[in-house]
This record gives structure tokens, sequence and C-alpha cells, in this order.
């Protein structure tokens, strides 16, 4: 299967230019004239990969990129840009991006770094590190839990905890998946120990006022990570 691109550029001429060549090259490729329907459009399919402009009316391609960060996809994406300050580099990279180039640039060049990044994920899945929960920020490698600028710094227990629940939102997380991941047991009082951690998480997650977040308890099963 053709392996599916989301592009987001407003450069009409330039847009379609770059989708024939990415088509004549095995891609199928979406293009999207403005960061509005571009992140509407991410949403409704699935892609790949995404292609970025940073200047774009309504939507910069940087808010895009926020979008994508807070999905429950894991899609790489790329900026490309004629923004070619140091900050907005260093911005794009903090955002997650796998490349930055800027315009000009070879078509070739590329070609090769997004076939490298394609064949780089489908070898080795890219595992999600941070998380958006409601107004939370949770970076799972530094095991920081952010609101308003306040940091609450979680166990390693904890912080495994949170990661299987953001990863399994929407589904139950089941006591056994829970236990055997993270203490390689399923006894009894293991699974007392994991209620506690719950209970912990609970407490930290409160905090957040504006939204509603709660790790419901789904009985005799596991737990289900609902927000709003």
């Amino acid at each position: 299967m053709k392996k599916r691109i989301l592009l987001v550029e407003d450069d009409a001429n330039f847009g379609l230019m770059l989708k024939f060549f990415l088509e004549m090259n095995g891609f199928e490729v979406i293009l999207c004239e403005n960061g509005h329907i571009g992140i509407e459009t991410f949403h409704s399919q699935d892609f790949d990969l995404c292609i970025l402009d940073v200047m774009m009316p309504h939507t910069d391609g940087f808010t895009v990129a926020e979008t994508i960060n807070k999905s429950k996809k894991t899609v790489p994406f790329v900026f490309l840009t004629a923004k070619a300050l140091k900050e907005d580099q260093v911005q794009g990279y903090k955002l997650g991006a796998a490349d930055y180039l800027i315009k000009p640039f070879d078509p070739e060049i590329l070609l090769l770094k997004l076939q490298a990044l394609l064949k780089f994920r489908t070898d080795t899945p890219i595992e999600q590190k941070v998380y958006q929960i409601g107004n939370f920020t949770f970076d799972y490698e530094k095991r920081m839990l952010s609101l308003n600028h306040q940091e609450e710094k979680l166990s390693p227990k904890e912080a495994d905890l949170l990661k299987l629940l953001c990863d399994k939102q929407g589904e139950i997380l089941t006591h056994e998946e829970a236990l055997m991941k993270i203490w390689k047991n399923d006894d009894y009082f293991t699974k007392q120990s994991m209620n506690v951690f719950i209970t912990k998480l609970r407490k930290y997650l409160s905090l957040d006022e504006t939204n509603n977040i709660e790790i419901e308890n789904i009985h005799s099963k596991g737990f289900l990570l609902k927000i709003g």
C-alpha cells in the first residue's frame, strides 16, 4: 500500500508541484491549503506522515503540529518552510518535528529523508513520550506531570501506570495487563499496591479544575482514563 502524506501548504502552485512530485515517487498525497483544513483532515483520515508549512493564514504550522502532538495518533511530521531563523528551527524541533527543511530545497533530498523516516518508522515503532491530559503535560521520560508551571515528579511506577492509561485512553486498561507489564506479577498484594498508585494519580489529576479527568474503576476488569 502507498504511504499517505498530509501536505499542508498555502502556496497553491508550490503545493501542487510538490504533491505531483511525491505522487510520481509512489506516495499518496492529500493537499490542504491552510492549517485549519489541515487539522480537520488530519482528524478525519489516517496518514503515515505530515509535511507542514509554518507561515499560513488562520492557523500556522506550529499550531497544526501541536494538534498532532495532542492526538492519539503517533504520526511523524516535517516542517518545510521559508522561516530560516534559528529560533524558528528550535521551536519546530521542540514541537517534535522529525526534520525542518528550509525553502528552497532539493526535492531529491526531501524524498530521501521521507523514505528514510518512513522506513525507520516501519522498522522501529515510535513510542510516544509526551502526552496532553486535559491541561496537564505528562513527560514520561522525565516522569514529570506539569500544570500551569507547577510540576509533580512521579515515581517510576506512577509514571508507568499513567503512560499505560494514556496509551489506552478510551479503552479499558485491564488489571492483568497493568500488573504484568509493570510489576511482572498479578497476585492479590500486588493488585492492592497498584490501587494505591491509582489513588495517587487520581489526586494529582484532580488539580485540573477546568477538565473532568477521571480514572474510572471498571468493576473486576480494570481502569478507564476519561477526560471531559
